[in-house]
């Protein structure tokens, strides 16, 4: 996330060929510093995600960390279904709009929840949490070395029996390389979303870009995924010292009615705690 950031946005092919088509009313923009990433995360359900990781999360053991928040796809089900959340999020455009939705809850949900500016990799807060959350399109963003930064700040932010969790797809293979599918946004904006798929590279590129061809300024944004196994995020976990329970299967909002995704569960080794 932080590379991404700090260097600009991505080039993908689609997004060339998208900008070259339109001439100058083309604009190339990181989907996560921009007002079309804001409208369609904030369009996004995580309620099943957010219940998957509320099942797993003591009630008793104290506030709940989420870790690149985003515009509060997590954050709000694990708002309505009682715990006290952190939300740390690196983008600004994000941030702004996580605390104008914030502006328009009831006030004993707005003061369960605290946002806070940061990257995911490395982070300092100065206090532990009984949970720590992260969804698998945020992790997929970092790195070797910046998952590396996240584990060793996970760790210095959990509290002893606490739990880390990871949701991750579990595409079984099942995904096509390439496909665009159009979707809708909070402001009723339509967008195409373009996913290309490169298994030799380890990588997946994200192109949005609106439905209207005819838009002025044509914003094209754009992210870049790691193709990340759940056996591979396993062995990092307990290589940085976490035991790992075995991964919980479940639908996604978005599925197609099997279960397509997957939690990790992973807490301190006992003696590191």
């Amino acid at each position: 996330m932080s590379n991404q950031l700090e260097h600009g946005p991505v080039r993908t092919t689609r997004a060339d060929a998208l900008l070259a088509s339109v001439g100058e009313r083309g604009v190339l923009r990181s989907f996560y510093d921009d007002d079309a990433g804001s409208d369609l995360m904030q369009d996004a359900d995580g309620v099943s995600e957010a219940q998957e990781m509320g099942a797993r999360i003591r009630s008793a053991s104290g506030p709940v960390l989420e870790l690149a928040a985003g515009t509060g796809r997590l954050t709000f089900p694990l708002l309505a279904l009682g715990f006290e959340v952190t939300a740390l999020e690196l983008s600004t455009a994000m941030v702004a709009a996580l605390g104008r939705q914030l502006e328009d809850e009831p006030a004993d949900l707005r003061d369960r929840c605290t946002v806070v500016q940061g990257d995911m990799s490395a982070f300092v807060l100065g206090r532990r949490f009984g949970a720590v959350v992260i969804s698998y399109g945020s992790i997929s963003l970092l790195e070797d070395a910046d998952r590396r930064g996240l584990y060793a700040s996970v760790r210095e932010h959990l509290e002893p029996g606490g739990t880390f969790l990871i949701s991750m797809a579990d595409t079984g293979g099942s995904q096509s390389l390439e496909r665009d599918q159009e979707l809708s946004g909070r402001s009723g904006r339509r967008y195409v979303l373009h996913v290309r798929r490169s298994p030799a590279e380890a990588t997946q590129d994200i192109t949005v870009y609106p439905a209207d061809d005819a838009s002025d300024p044509f914003v094209v944004c754009t992210s870049r995924l790691r193709l990340l196994e759940p056996d591979q995020v396993v062995r990092e976990l307990e290589q940085a010292g976490f035991d790992v329970r075995e991964p919980a299967s479940f639908r996604s909002a978005g599925g197609s009615g099997r279960h397509d995704a997957l939690l990790l569960q992973a807490s301190l080794r006992s003696d590191l705690s």
